[in-house]
This record gives structure tokens, C-alpha cells and sequence, in this order.
């Protein structure tokens, strides 16, 4: 008796590399932006051994040239390795306050939406942060704290901290309305252990798309408080206190201003663009569209 086999017909098609790519270019174009800023900002320092901090007053205000390719300022500095370095503390500062933004309200967020007690009066704490105005908190905290780096990070996080908390907060309260999460609530199981399994995964997704904008927000924020004289002290560079001493000079050295502007835009436009782009990816709505 003959047995016949069955074959499974093998599909020819193979997965395309860049399908994601072209199916969402808002996230590919954002990614690939704030990537390359990002690699040239922090691996510039290293190759070049130009001191960003050098002063040459026999060089001040020199036009783009072989030596200086971005010019010099009013204090005779390499304009493109003071770029380069102040991106590097501008992208630094922007990515460690949101992802201590983050990690500060997705706590708040989950007991207050979860511990009905707290609830009120995290979300009261909460409030009364937003009634300030961001540019308003971040310069009396900066005034307190003292013109540093890793004061300029704390005060970017208690700035973005509450709107990240709130929308934890929906999330939750949202996600914890859900049948399953109701039937798993019956069986008595550790709280930390509901949360982290069962409540954490389903809001991850809205956090990851939100810190992308906390991130854009937050170089901006930096970039102001810096503007102001409140942010990253000199003589170290930023992009903001790059505007700040090229704001005087429009008109006669426009390219002391004008790069930095152009690097805080850039960067900016890319995680906006990586954010929309995410959230395109990660909606229910959109997910058979782009799969």
C-alpha cells in the first residue's frame, strides 16, 4: 500500500528589510535623524582634538575656512567643536531628564491610579506643578540648585514628571477597569507582581511613544534655560547658550547662531518625527496597515 506525502507548498516570498520603512517613512526619517545627529555629536569630541573651550582673540568673528569650517565666535572658539560638544550635553540632558521623567511617572502614575487614597494627593502634587509655567519652575529650580549639568537634568525631570504621571494615571485606570485584569484580581495576587505582569505591558507602549515628545520637549527646555543664562554654565557649550552669545551677531556673524539653531531644530523635527511615527506603529487602528 502506497502512502502518498503531503507536501507543504513553500512560500517563495522572503521579508523585506526596509517594508517598515517605507510603510511608516515618519519613524524611519526620525529614527535615522536623531541617530546620525546623535553619532556625530558624541563621537566628534573624540576624534577631534580641536578644544571647543580654546580662546584666540587674533581670530575672532572669522568667516567659514579649511581651518575653521563653521567659523569662530566673538572669542576666537571652533564653532563647529563647540557644536558638536554642546549637542552632545544639549541631547545628553534632553534623553536622562525624560527617562527620568519617565521612570517617575510611570511610578506615580501607577499608585494613583491604582491606591485611590493616593490618587488624591499625588494628582493635587501634580497639579500644582502644571499651574506653573514649565520655562517658570525650571529657572527657580536652576536658582536653588545651582548652574550645573546634573541640576539642569533634575529640574528637566520634575518639569516633565507630572504630565507623564497624569497620563500613566489614565492608562491604569483605564487598563484596571478590564475584565481579565478583574478576574486576575480574584485570585489575590501580589500587588507588585499584578502591576508589573499585567498592568505595566499594556500601558508601555502609550509611555514609549509619550517620552519620544518628553525628549523633544526637554532639549527644548534645556535650550531656553540655557538661553536665559539659567541652563548649562560656561564655559561649556550648549545649543542654548550658543544662541545666547550669537544673538548680537545676526547681522554680523550670522553663523554663530545660526548652526546651533539649526542643530536644536533638527533634532527636534527628528524625535517629533520618531514619535509620530511610533505612535502610527503601536495604534490597534493602524497596526493591520502596517504589519
Amino acid at each position: 500500500m502506497a502512502v502518498s506525502s503531503i507536501t507543504t507548498p513553500v512560500s517563495k516570498s522572503r521579508p523585506r528589510p526596509l517594508t517598515w520603512a517605507r510603510k511608516n517613512p515618519s519613524l524611519a526619517l526620525g529614527c535615522v535623524i536623531v541617530i546620525v545627529l546623535a553619532l556625530a555629536c558624541f563621537v566628534f569630541p573624540w576624534l577631534s582634538s580641536t578644544d571647543p573651550n580654546a580662546v584666540d582673540a587674533n581670530r575672532r568673528l572669522e568667516g567659514m575656512s579649511p581651518e575653521h569650517l563653521l567659523g569662530t565666535d566673538q572669542y576666537g572658539r571652533d564653532v563647529l567643536a563647540r557644536f558638536f560638544h554642546g549637542g552632545r550635553i544639549s541631547l545628553l540632558v534632553g534623553f536622562s531628564s525624560a527617562a527620568a521623567a519617565t521612570v517617575l511617572g510611570l511610578i506615580i502614575g501607577i499608585l494613583a491610579g491604582y491606591v485611590r487614597w493616593l490618587d488624591q494627593v499625588l494628582m493635587r502634587i501634580a497639579d500644582g506643578l502644571l499651574a506653573i509655567p514649565g520655562v517658570l519652575l525650571g529657572i527657580g529650580l536652576m536658582a536653588s540648585l545651582g548652574p550645573e549639568v546634573g541640576n539642569v537634568i533634575i529640574a528637566m525631570a520634575v518639569v516633565s514628571t507630572p504630565t507623564m504621571a497624569r497620563l500613566v494615571r489614565s492608562r491604569v485606570i483605564s487598563v484596571k477597569e478590564e475584565t481579565y485584569i478583574e478576574a486576575i484580581r480574584l485570585q489575590r495576587p501580589n500587588f507588585f507582581r499584578l502591576v508589573c505582569l499585567h498592568i505595566v505591558p499594556n500601558i508601555l507602549t502609550t509611555v514609549v511613544v509619550q517620552a519620544t515628545f518628553v525628549f523633544a520637549d526637554a532639549v527644548i527646555a534645556e535650550a531656553t534655560l540655557s538661553f536665559l543664562g539659567a541652563g548649562v554654565p560656561p564655559p561649556d557649550a550648549s545649543w542654548g547658550n550658543m544662541l545666547s552669545d550669537g544673538k548680537t551677531l545676526l547681522f554680523s556673524a550670522w553663523w554663530v547662531a545660526v548652526f546651533p539653531a539649526l542643530g536644536l531644530v533638527t533634532a527636534v523635527i527628528g524625535l517629533n518625527l520618531a514619535g509620530d511615527g511610533l505612535r502610527d506603529m503601536l495604534d490597534p487602528k493602524n497596526a493591520r496597515k502596517l504589519r
